[in-house]
């Protein structure tokens, strides 16, 4: 198996999980790149990311998995980037060694921004919430029966860094990837719910890298 290191900027960052993947089977047709195809009645090319990355987030380190049948991998980045859309850039192809559950954190940088300033307090008051020994939430469950579960986001935050800048306040979070993992929206959510007086007026959201166990950048 090989993977595809990749960053989603710009615009791109709104091109949906469904309509990435069909951005690089395109591609990968436009640049003379053949890749392996699924079998069976109708094939199509196999192309995977193991990680998806919610509409709107930026990201510096995404993984695509695939299949290069024809090229040496060192051709294909530039192949790649001379067909797809501009804020998609591949930075490298490479032989996937390590398996997708040695995937296990992710971090990400969220800005929070505040129109009037960053509140008085509202920096310590944030630190203290996720600090704190429990804090619950609800999110969206396809599972559960009332479409809604609780989860304790606290187990999940490996590390959270708090720190005010002028007019925003930016949190640089290492969270579970998976099983169960985390997605930074759902800490935000949690500030608005528990710490109204630092709700921001705007949020960006952006992946910087996923690591392994040992925080070790996973490849």
């Amino acid at each position: 198996m090989h993977r595809v290191a990749f960053s989603k900027a710009d615009t791109a960052k709104f091109i949906s999980h469904l309509d990435l993947m069909r951005t690089f089977q395109r591609s990968f047709l436009r640049a003379g790149i053949s890749i392996k195809h699924t079998e069976g009645f109708n094939p199509h090319a196999f192309v995977s990311i193991p990680l998806p990355l919610s509409v709107g987030f930026s990201s510096a380190c995404e993984v695509l998995e695939c299949q290069v049948l024809n090229l040496p991998l060192e051709e294909v980045p530039a192949r790649l980037n001379a067909a797809l859309p501009a804020g998609i850039t591949v930075h490298r192809c490479y032989e996937g060694v390590r398996p997708v559950k040695e995937l296990c954190y992710v971090n990400y940088i969220v800005t929070m921004e505040y129109e009037a300033g960053a509140p008085f307090g509202a920096e310590s008051a944030i630190r203290d919430l996720l600090a704190r020994e429990c804090l619950v939430m609800e999110k969206h469950s396809k599972k559960a029966k009332s479409g809604k579960v609780e989860v304790d986001l606290i187990p999940l935050i490996h590390r959270a860094t708090v720190e005010e800048r002028r007019d925003t306040i930016a949190l640089d979070l290492i969270l579970r990837a998976q099983n169960p993992g985390l997605n930074p929206e759902l800490v935000v959510e949690a500030i608005r719910t528990h710490c109204p007086d630092a709700a921001p007026d705007f949020v960006s959201f952006h992946r910087r890298a996923v690591l392994d166990e040992n925080l070790q950048n996973w490849e």
